[in-house]
């Protein structure tokens, strides 16, 4: 296929471009990204030897970064977050929701870590009310999947099969 695979002999592009060309790889197969390189390439060629730019990098820290940051270092097992459903919160979410409305309450008395000890203990609460509020057991992956076959069509066609053929 290839005869290098180091970055230092060609770019990613001439070497696909060199295979498409020597047949390699089928036009029909080059990769989703080359239409794209090819229709608006960079400025500069993407080298291994090019200089790195000169510029100041921007520090993009928010205003609950650092107590996020210390909710995560003592917080280590928080489970999981799902990506996909926007309607709940993740648990650091909610924590920072807490923190911030007990620093809005107690402005004039914004120790950070009392702040923290008391966020956690609201998040905790929360926690052990929602646990006994919640009577069900939490939708595992089997259950989910029998509940999903249980909703699908209940009986399938019948099909005869001797008669398909038939004129």
């Amino acid at each position: 296929m290839a005869g290098s695979r180091l970055e230092k002999i060609g770019t990613i592009y001439t070497r696909t471009s060199g295979l498409i060309r020597s047949g390699a790889i089928n036009w029909e197969d080059r990769p989703l990204w080359y239409d794209i390189y090819e229709a608006s390439p960079p400025k500069e060629e993407p080298r291994f030897d090019r200089p790195a730019p000169n510029m100041k990098l921007k520090n993009i820290f928010y205003a609950e970064d650092q107590f996020r940051a210390m909710f995560h270092r003592n917080n280590k097992h928080l489970g999981t977050s799902n990506m996909f459903n926007n309607y709940y919160k993740s648990v650091s979410q909610k924590f920072i929701e807490i923190y911030q409305s007990l620093e809005k309450e107690n402005a004039e008395n914004s120790n950070q870590e009392q702040l923290y000890k008391e966020a956690i203990e609201v998040l905790r609460r929360d926690k052990d009310i929602k646990k006994e509020t919640e009577q069900e057991e939490p939708l595992s992956l089997s259950s989910a999947f029998k509940e999903a076959k249980s909703n699908q069509i209940k009986e399938m066609p019948k099909v005869d099969v001797t008669n398909i053929f038939k004129d």
